[in-house]
């Protein structure tokens, strides 16, 4: 019998590591920005304070999917956080210079977007390295924000992208629209985790990891509603790096 909840106790422990080494908001690994402040009602009404929520867009640079979100954020008046894929800022630089030209936020997501928890320490350094020397090539100075693939991570993933000068984000709201459903169902999704005191760090996707040229059309749409339905509702949007000023200094990356 001893021996038996014992093992059980090992499975559970290690299936609660591997969910903690995937779950956005988990923190047992280090700590990772997953949410901003919440606002707080006036006292004695029901009016908020303000309120903010941040797009997030992982696996761009894309054509032209990437290029249609800048129209809709133009149009709108927002500035998000682009978190890129080296390989694919090698190939179309001229869309990573739109996105900082536009006074968007660019973040390292890796330069071939593997799985790091299952990377040497060594690779995964090259890929944070190979990914920040891409975008210092097309951009310039750009954010020293990280977030990870897949969104998985252990502690020596954290570890050294803190050495490197990277801060690690997460998101507590997804639209799960990395297989392209209808814009509506990526809406209410989006919908259905919104908190009402805000802070919400929401991830979409303006491209795909497996190749250039993602059909993100659907997420395009769905941004397009979703930024006049919760600023109509009174929230604001922001960048994370916005959202982080006061909690984190985000400085031109320190990886080349």
């Amino acid at each position: 019998m001893v021996p038996l909840l014992i093992g059980l106790g090992a499975l559970g422990a290690a299936t609660a590591a591997g969910y903690e080494s995937m779950a956005p908001t988990g923190q047992w690994y280090g700590r990772t920005f997953a949410r901003g402040a919440r606002g707080t009602k006036q006292v004695g009404t029901n009016q908020w304070g303000t309120r903010q929520l941040a797009l997030t867009f992982d696996d761009g640079p894309n054509d032209p999917h990437t290029l249609r979100l800048l129209e809709v954020l133009a149009k709108h008046d927002v500035h998000a956080t682009f978190f890129m894929i080296g390989r694919f800022v090698r190939e179309r630089s001229d869309i990573a210079r739109a996105v900082a030209a536009a006074g968007h936020v660019i973040g390292n997501h890796t330069f071939t977007h593997p799985l790091l928890i299952f990377e040497s320490s060594a690779q995964t350094r090259r890929e944070l390295s190979d990914c920040g020397k891409a975008l210092d090539d097309a951009i310039g100075a750009h954010s020293n924000l990280f977030r990870p693939p897949f969104g998985g991570r252990r502690p020596a993933t954290l570890r050294i992208a803190r050495e490197v000068g990277l801060e690690p984000v997460m998101w507590n709201v997804t639209g799960y629209d990395w297989n392209a459903p209808a814009a509506a169902v990526i809406e209410g999704k989006v919908a259905r985790q919104i908190h009402a005191d805000g802070g919400d760090v929401i991830l979409l996707h303006d491209g795909g990891h497996k190749a250039m040229g993602a059909n993100r059309a659907q997420t395009v749409i769905a941004v397009d509603s979703l930024i006049p339905r919760y600023r109509d509702l009174g929230y604001e949007f922001s960048t994370i790096t916005e959202m982080m000023r006061g909690t984190v200094s985000c400085q031109p990356s320190a990886v080349s």
